[in-house]
């Protein structure tokens, strides 16, 4: 029976054993109430505009429209709504990006339950949530010479970036991201030279050695 005080939270994840096991954490909390799940941006966004929560759990990796493009739609369309960030990627990857964009707060999913429900009554209340690990990396930011090569990439340079050095081709990624060979070959030859690369191999020695993959 839902709890009319509890915390209402939107579930955005496209794999369902990765939500059955979010929605098993935050039950611990009686206070919080998972009222909607969905498995894309594109349905999250439907939801938002005819039912109200407190908390948007999202997701980076999603089909189609990623995390970071529906958190942008929602500041927009929802602004006081909480966007709390959920990801199999590290701080490091995509945390800066993601509070710049108007993100409550971010955890990686290996995090036990209590720092999830920490961070989802948090968030509730008007706060941010940064973990310690982050507050560090925030302050080391106030260095702009201290930014990474891939911290100046844009959101769909950094997701091309983490495809080639997955080993996708360039024609699976056009497919994957809706656009055409040509526009990812753009996208490909922008990335190395912003990264002062020459190689499909260089992009995936730095992802690796930089922890950019899952």
């Amino acid at each position: 029976m839902l709890n009319d005080n509890a915390i209402k939270v939107l579930l955005v994840d496209d794999h369902t054993v990765a939500r059955n096991g979010v929605r098993l954490m935050l039950s611990e909390a009686h206070d919080i109430e998972v009222t909607s799940e969905a498995e894309s941006a594109e349905e999250a966004a439907r939801l938002v505009r005819t039912q109200a929560y407190d908390v948007a759990l999202l997701d980076i990796a999603l089909p189609g429209k990623n995390g970071l493009d529906l958190l942008k739609q929602l500041r927009m369309d929802k602004p006081k709504m909480a966007v709390l960030i959920l990801s199999m990627y590290s701080e490091e990857v995509y945390a800066i990006r993601a509070l710049k964009l108007g993100a409550s707060g971010y955890l990686t999913k290996n995090n036990p339950s209590a720092p999830l429900i920490a961070a989802v009554r948090k968030v509730a209340a008007g706060g941010k949530y940064i973990s310690p690990g982050l507050v560090d990396k925030l302050a080391d930011m106030v260095d702009s010479e201290s930014r990474m090569p891939h911290e100046i990439l844009s959101d769909r340079e950094l997701e091309i970036l983490k495809l080639i050095a997955s080993g996708e081709s360039l024609v699976t990624i056009g497919l994957m991201l809706h656009l055409s060979p040509k526009t990812i070959t753009t996208y490909r030859t922008r990335i190395l030279e912003k990264m002062d690369l020459t190689s499909n191999a260089d992009l995936a020695r730095y992802a690796r050695a930089n922890d950019l993959l899952p």
